[in-house]
């Protein structure tokens, strides 16, 4: 018979290691980040390993040899992957050199004092290049690799200073190594919280780089728009300073055609005004989130591109079916970057088609406000309309495949909706889900 607090001890081992090994195996389905699957089989190759040398089970000897064999190639390859940093410090100075050959000492005595310890060598391998990746990368900050090696250095410090091995193993108590598979997992499951983190906060800020790139990008087309937008009201008020000159060198310039062409003027100006202030609000890198008009974005968006939109005879409809009045939250400068980039590939969709035409509508729910892109330019492909909005994917002969990607995570992360796009008869319909502002 076993003895049942042995058992209890290696069941708890067992469902832990269980875990470790779904839950990272869940994670590179999601990532496809290699360090997640080679930790995985790690721990894979380690619970044979475990089951093996408990005896609790008649497995050959052989079997556990081999399943400790690729533990440790799939904790050599897990290591290497989620190091941190340069793995060879830029040596300038003798000082340096003496300083870094002293602390890859006390790594290699530290690993050994490890691998005595728990005589487990995966962990051991693990655990060896991770503080290799922390000692030498100090001046980079907190890395994920930190807590995990400080975590194992302080528990082998103190099993040092109070010779808990000795005391452990003359009480007679299970193997130590199940001690040690307890405490990876633990660490492993910190260094990991800490690491995704950071790779959250660096997708953000690619996105972030990527959404101004992405305006940049249309500089161009947008210059080119501001053009055709002033040209004409400059033209009028041309026409108005020749009038008003003709007028006063006839003498014929009275109070009330000079007031009702210095209206004229004005309105000219006014709308020059209107249209600086649309462009600067695209570009403008605002990320405050307020209570805004979805009337004063759609107008706004249209301003920029009517005349690209006009030279292509498009016309564009825009059909309120609720309030006009009607308000969201969130950042307003980024919900005109969605419309604009919506609005600008039914453009681009439409240069083959017969009475182009966009329609812009708006309807809500009891809980969302949803909007409508809707062109008749013959829809998008079946075995396209999974991957629109992937990143880098795109239809477009020199497209860069991030435009709808982009509008993606803006509607999610700035406002918690969704987009979704789907055919109808004549042409695509783009739709924008977006929580009603309370």
């Amino acid at each position: 018979m076993y003895d049942l607090n042995i058992v209890l001890a290696y069941g708890i081992t067992f469902g832990i290691v269980i875990m470790t090994i779904v839950y990272t195996f869940v994670r590179y389905i999601y990532s496809k980040d290699i360090f997640y699957i080679s930790y995985c089989l790690t721990q894979f190759f380690s619970l044979i390993f475990i089951v093996s040398s408990s005896k609790l089970f008649n497995i050959p000897h052989l079997i556990e040899e081999l399943s400790l064999l690729l533990a440790t190639l799939s904790s050599l390859v897990f290591a290497i992957n989620f190091y941190e940093g340069k793995f060879f410090p830029k040596l300038e100075t003798f000082k340096e050199l003496v300083i870094n050959t002293i602390i890859l000492n006390i790594i290699i005595l530290t690993a050994f004092y490890h691998y005595m310890l728990f005589e487990y060598l995966p962990y051991t391998i693990i655990y060896a290049i991770l503080f290799i990746s922390v000692a030498f990368n100090l001046k980079d900050g907190f890395k994920a690799n930190f807590a995990y090696v400080i975590g194992w250095s302080i528990f082998c410090f103190v099993v040092f200073i109070f010779d808990f091995k000795t005391y452990y193993e003359h009480q007679g108590f299970m193997d130590l190594v199940l001690v040690a598979f307890a405490i990876e997992a633990i660490l492993f499951t910190l260094s990991l919280a800490y690491k995704y983190n950071s790779l959250q906060k660096q997708n953000k800020s690619i996105e972030d780089m990527l959404l101004q790139q992405s305006r940049l990008a249309k500089s161009g087309e947008m210059i080119e728009n501001i053009t055709h937008q002033f040209r004409q009201p400059l033209n009028n008020i041309s026409y108005i300073l020749i009038n008003f000159k003709k007028r006063f060198e006839n003498k014929k310039l009275d109070s009330e055609y000079f007031e009702k062409k210095l209206t004229q003027a004005n309105e000219q100006l006014d709308f020059l005004s209107k249209t600086i202030d649309d462009f600067k609000e695209f570009y403008a890198p605002s990320k405050k989130k307020e209570y805004f008009s979805i009337k004063e974005v759609i107008e706004n968006v249209s301003t920029i591109l009517s005349a690209d939109l006009k030279k292509r005879n498009i016309q564009v409809f825009i059909d309120f079916k609720v309030s006009e009045e009607i308000k969201i939250f969130g950042i307003k400068n980024e919900l005109s970057q969605v419309l604009l980039a919506l609005i600008s590939n039914a453009n681009d969709a439409l240069k083959d088609t017969e009475n182009p035409m966009i329609k812009i509508e708006v309807d809500s729910t009891s809980a969302e406000v949803i909007i409508r892109i809707i062109d008749n330019a013959g829809g998008i492909k079946k075995r396209d309309l999974d991957k629109i909005f992937e990143p880098y994917f795109t239809t477009k002969e020199n497209g860069s495949g991030i435009g709808l990607y982009l509008t993606k995570v803006i509607i999610r992360d700035s406002f918690n909706g969704k987009i979704e796009v789907a055919n109808n008869k004549e042409g695509a319909v783009f739709s924008l889900f977006i929580e009603k502002a309370i």
